[in-house]
C-alpha cells in the first residue's frame, strides 16, 4: 500500500477513493457483459448450415425482462469462464445488465455516474423483472431519486411498494399464493429438553399473537403470587424473553389461559381491563387516492408496504382508534431538555430513519438528539431548545458515537443534517439519502 497508514486522514481518503474504484470496476464487468451479448444478439439459426435447435444447435434465449433484446445461448459458457464463475451466474449478471440499460434507464445513468453501488442496481433489476416495460418505468424514476443517497435496504423497500402499485393485481394473486405456505414446523428437541417453534402466520395474526404473549409475560412479571402459583422454579431474576417464552406455553393450554384472563377481568374495573388487553400500535401511511378510491398501497411501519386489503386483515380483529393527522406545518418547542412524546411523534413523521449517515435503520425505537448540545437556561441557554425543529433521530450506538466520538452535526433545516467526523469527513443527511457535503 502506498499511502501513510499510520496518517487517519489519509486513510479515510484513501477509503473514499476505494470506495469509486470498486464501482468503477463493477461497471466495467457490466460493460464487458453487455459488450458480449451486444456482439451475439444475432439469431444462430439464420447462419449458413445451423444446427437444428432441436438437435442441440444454438438459439436466441430472451434472459432480461420485457423489452430487453435477446442473446445467444451457447455464448454465455465462454464468457463464464473469462470471468472465472459458474455460467448460471453469468447468466445472472447479463439478465440484470440488459434490464438496467434497456427497462431501468434512470438508474442505468446513476450507476454509470459511480453514485451508487452496482449489485443494488443489479438487485433492483432483479426484483423487477416480471413486470411489463411500462409497468417498470414507475419504479426506475422511484429507484433514481433513493439509489444515489438511501441505504440498499431502504431502496428495497422502495422497489417493493412501487411493484406492489405498478401491479397490484399480481401482487394479490401473489398473496393468495403465498397464503397457502402458511405453516407452524417444530425442530427436534435438543439435549437440554428445548425445542424451536417456527411460524410462517398472516401479519396480524402474528401481531396478536406477539401482543398476547406480552401481556401473559407482564402478568407474570408482575405478579409473584402468580409465578409462584403456575412456576415455583423461576428464579428471582427471570428475564422478559424467558416470560415470554413461557407465555407462549400458555398459549398451548387455551382453558388455562381463558381462566387466568377471565380472573382478571373480573377483578378489573372497566378501564383497567382495557388496560390489561393485549395491545399494538400500528402506524400506517395513506396517500389521499387510496383512501378516496379503496385501492391502493400503503406503508405499515415496521411491515412494510401492504395493500389496503391486508390492512383490512391486520386490523379486523382490533379496536382502532384513530389519532388526528399532525399539522406538521408549523413547530412545536419547549423549555426542558427532554423531548415530550408530541416532539417525538411529529420527528418520526418528518423523519423516519436514523439520521446518521448511511444508516439503514427505518424505526421509532431512536433517541432524539439535539444537534446543538442543549445549555441549560440557569447557564445561558436560549429558550425553546427542544423541539421538532432541533431533532436528529438516532439509534442508540449512532447516539452514543456523536456524543462521545468527536462528531459535529448542523441542521440545516428540520429534515436535513451536514455531518463531520472526527476527522474532518463531511456527509448530508436529508430526506433523499446520505450525500457528500
Amino acid at each position: 500500500m502506498s499511502i501513510d497508514v499510520h496518517d487517519p486522514a489519509t486513510v479515510l481518503a484513501a477509503a473514499e477513493t476505494s470506495v469509486r474504484t470498486r464501482r468503477a470496476a463493477a461497471l466495467e464487468d457490466l460493460d464487458l457483459v453487455l459488450a458480449w451479448a451486444d456482439l451475439h444478439g444475432d439469431d444462430p439459426q439464420h447462419k449458413p448450415g445451423a444446427i437444428p435447435v432441436r438437435y442441440g444447435g444454438d438459439q436466441l434465449i430472451d434472459l432480461g425482462g420485457d423489452g430487453t433484446p435477446y442473446v445467444q445461448d451457447l455464448c454465455l459458457g465462454e464468457l463464464a469462464i473469462a470471468r472465472h464463475t459458474h455460467l448460471l451466474s453469468t447468466r445472472s449478471v447479463m439478465a440484470d445488465a440488459l434490464d438496467l440499460r434497456h427497462r431501468l434507464p434512470q438508474t442505468w445513468a446513476i450507476v454509470q455516474t459511480l453514485a451508487c453501488e452496482v449489485w443494488v442496481a443489479c438487485r433492483v433489476a432483479s426484483m423487477t423483472r416480471k413486470l411489463t416495460h411500462a409497468q417498470v418505468a414507475l419504479v426506475d424514476e422511484a429507484v433514481a431519486r433513493a439509489i444515489g443517497g438511501c441505504a440498499p435496504g431502504r431502496v428495497f423497500r422502495i422497489v417493493e411498494a412501487k411493484i406492489i402499485e405498478a401491479d397490484t393485481a399480481a401482487h394479490i394473486a401473489r398473496i393468495e399464493e403465498q397464503g397457502r405456505t402458511r405453516t407452524v414446523v417444530l425442530s427436534p428437541t435438543d439435549d437440554t429438553g428445548l425445542r424451536m417453534l417456527f411460524a410462517r402466520l398472516e401479519a396480524g395474526d402474528a401481531v396478536w399473537v406477539d401482543a398476547t404473549i406480552d401481556r401473559v409475560a407482564d402478568l407474570l412479571h408482575d405478579d409473584a403470587d402468580l409465578r409462584a402459583l403456575h412456576h415455583p422454579d423461576l428464579p428471582e431474576d427471570v428475564t422478559k424473553a424467558e416470560l415470554r417464552a413461557i407465555a407462549l406455553g400458555w398459549l398451548a393450554r387455551p382453558h388455562d389461559l381463558a381462566a387466568l384472563l377471565h380472573l382478571l377481568d373480573q377483578h378489573d374495573d372497566e378501564q383497567a381491563s382495557k388496560r390489561r388487553k393485549p395491545s399494538a400500535v400500528l402506524h400506517v401511511h395513506f396517500h389521499q387516492a387510496a383512501l378516496d378510491t379503496g385501492v391502493g398501497v400503503a406503508r405499515v411501519e415496521e411491515l412494510g408496504p401492504l395493500v389496503l386489503d391486508q390492512v383490512r386483515l391486520l386490523l379486523a380483529h382490533a379496536n382502532v382508534t384513530l389519532r388526528p393527522v399532525l399539522d406538521l406545518s408549523e413547530t412545536i418547542a419547549v423549555d426542558r431538555y427532554e423531548h415530550p412524546t408530541i416532539v417525538r411523534e411529529r420527528t418520526a413523521i418528518l423523519i423516519p430513519a436514523d439520521a446518521f449517515p448511511h444508516s439503514t435503520s427505518v424505526t421509532r425505537r431512536v433517541d432524539l438528539d439535539h444537534p446543538t448540545p442543549y445549555l441549560d437556561p440557569d447557564s445561558g441557554g436560549p429558550p425553546g431548545q427542544t423541539g421538532d425543529h432541533a431533532a436528529a433521530p438516532l439509534t442508540r450506538r449512532h447516539h452514543r458515537a456523536k456524543t462521545h466520538a468527536g462528531y459535529t452535526v448542523e441542521q440545516l433545516d428540520r429534515t436535513t443534517f451536514e455531518w463531520t467526523t472526527p476527522h474532518g469527513v463531511k456527509r448530508r443527511v436529508d430526506p433523499t439519502g446520505t450525500h457528500p457535503a
